[in-house]
């Protein structure tokens, strides 16, 4: 990894090429994504079966494309028993976090005569995608908590999961305990562009909903992309992203180790440590080359380096988070003396991790936060996902004859200015 002194034209550069990585899309990946869409689309499931026996398992058909009670009873029989403790500590936590989200319906009175107020309802079905990852072998569970649980939290009455089968034909037990723990009854073995499709249009078993959430590999992202409009979506997620900004006091050890949690991801994942002190950039490179041998995607973690890590070094702490705003970093660590200090410093972030004990993994697993979170810059302007995904608002409008009367004028001269004489007649034949 390799230090470069910020500013300077080569600092710069790396750091144009951060922000420029982000999620391209190929016209054939369009094309390809689009036949699946449509497909599934015209015939629904007898294609997304066609598709689900093409590229996870020959063993899915119509008949048991929706995962059945009993094998929801299997699944909680084969979990151990400590992997449970740790759903639960899990759920725990995410539901205490998320039920601080909701927000409730109100009526105001502002002038005599007037009603005004918003109704805050969920919308009726909802939609979360896992990963299949490796087949089914890393079963990643926490995708299935952090897209299910702000829907079951903001009162959703129907959350359908959908996510690739192992080949055998079956789900990994791991993610149908967790969808059972957070009250999934609907989960259907699709993946893929073609899951994304059902979800969005409906099948003759998968129901249609109003919104899909959760992370995917590329035609995941590219179909959510394209149904977004018909559906709505949580967001356009991009490679992963962490910025480390630390001072002298931060243990270069943690440093790499957090660096590299990130990095393992992805190729394109970005990686960059920004620091004022020159040891620590120093100890840190050198932590980080002694760890990355060690670990089991260490090719992937290296060419993610090489591409997208780089470690800043700048004149003191605030310039560095000048840069980090700049960049607008997914995960944040601030492993400096008195973190809390520089809090309100802090503008474009998708999640900030405080202090030398909160790496970005427990922001994964279990602090409360959702991890789903904006990237590729997107954070100056977007949030992780929360209970609002999954509601909607509706505005009440009142008026007393009265106050409708001393407001008329008013909105005769508005709607004519504009030239819509018909908004302006709607007011007049009633005075």
């Amino acid at each position: 990894m390799k230090i470069y002194q910020y500013p300077s034209k080569s600092a710069e550069k790396r750091v144009k090429d951060t922000i420029d990585r982000g999620l391209g899309f190929s016209k054939q990946d369009y094309e390809t994504v689009e036949t699946y869409l449509e497909d599934v689309k015209t015939r629904g499931d007898e294609a997304l079966v066609e598709y689900t026996n093409k590229f996870d398992s020959s063993k899915v058909t119509v008949e048991n494309l929706k995962v059945t009670p009993k094998e929801f009873d299997l699944a909680l029989k084969k979990v151990d028993a400590s992997f449970l403790k740790s759903l639960d500590r899990s759920v725990n936590q995410l539901e205490y976090f998320h039920s601080k989200q909701k927000e409730n319906s109100w009526i105001d009175t502002p002038r005599s005569g007037v009603m005004v107020g918003q109704l805050v309802k969920p919308v009726s079905a909802a939609g979360v995608y896992a990963p299949g990852a490796k087949g089914g072998k890393t079963p990643l569970v926490s995708s299935v908590l952090m897209g299910g649980i702000p829907a079951k939290v903001a009162g959703v009455p129907s959350i359908n999961l959908v996510t690739p089968p192992m080949e055998d034909g079956n789900i990994n037990p791991h993610i149908l305990a967790a969808a059972h723990k957070i009250g999934i009854d609907s989960v259907f073995k699709a993946g893929s562009a073609w899951a994304i499709a059902a979800l969005a249009y409906g099948t003759q078993t998968v129901p249609k909903v109003d919104v899909i959430v959760g992370p995917g590999n590329i035609y995941v992202t590219l179909a959510k992309k394209i149904v977004s409009g018909t559906v709505g979506i949580d967001m356009i997620a991009g490679p992963s992203e962490i910025l480390i900004i630390a001072d002298q006091d931060a243990d270069p050890q943690f440093l790499a180790a957090d660096l590299l949690s990130q990095a393992e991801h992805d190729v394109m994942a970005s990686s960059i440590l920004v620091t004022d002190s020159e040891d620590l950039a120093k100890a840190t490179v050198a932590a980080l080359e002694e760890q990355i041998e060690k670990l089991s995607r260490k090719e992937i973690a290296k060419q993610s380096i090489e591409n997208f890590g780089a470690v800043m070094l700048v004149p003191d702490i605030e310039t560095g988070i000048d840069l980090s705003n700049r960049l607008a970093p997914e995960h944040l660590e601030l492993i400096v003396k008195e973190p809390f200090d520089y809090i309100n410093r802090i503008q474009n972030a998708g999640a900030l991790f405080l202090g030398s004990y909160t790496p970005e993994p427990m922001g994964d697993y279990i602090a409360g936060p959702n991890h789903v979170l904006p990237t590729a810059g997107t954070a100056r302007f977007s949030s992780a996902l929360s209970v609002e995904h999954f509601t909607k608002k509706t505005s009440l409008i009142h008026y007393s004859k009265a106050a409708f009367k001393k407001e008329a004028d008013d909105v005769i001269r508005l709607a004519q200015t504009e030239g819509l004489g018909a908004h302006a007649n709607c007011v007049k034949i009633r005075k």
